[in-house]
């Protein structure tokens, strides 16, 4: 099991699709990047998994327990 998941995470705003079907896995002592280039989606992307905004679709969890849904605090 990885210890942080993200499946299928998406966000629209309007008729403006922003992220679609993000999924990845970060597995114990492994460190990952999120890159692109201006307008590809990360904020938005750091935005949704910290619980600033809340996406359309998936789910996220850390050691087991999901996230989602969960308030920022």
């Amino acid at each position: 099991m990885a210890f942080f998941e993200v499946q299928h995470l998406g966000i629209s705003f309007g008729g403006l699709t922003a992220l679609e079907n993000i999924s990845f896995a970060v597995n114990r002592g492994e460190i990952y990047a999120i890159i692109g280039p201006n307008g590809a989606g990360k904020t938005t992307l750091f935005n949704l998994l910290t619980g600033f905004d809340t996406p359309n679709e998936g789910t996220w969890s850390f050691s087991g327990k999901s996230l989602s849904g969960l308030p920022a605090h």
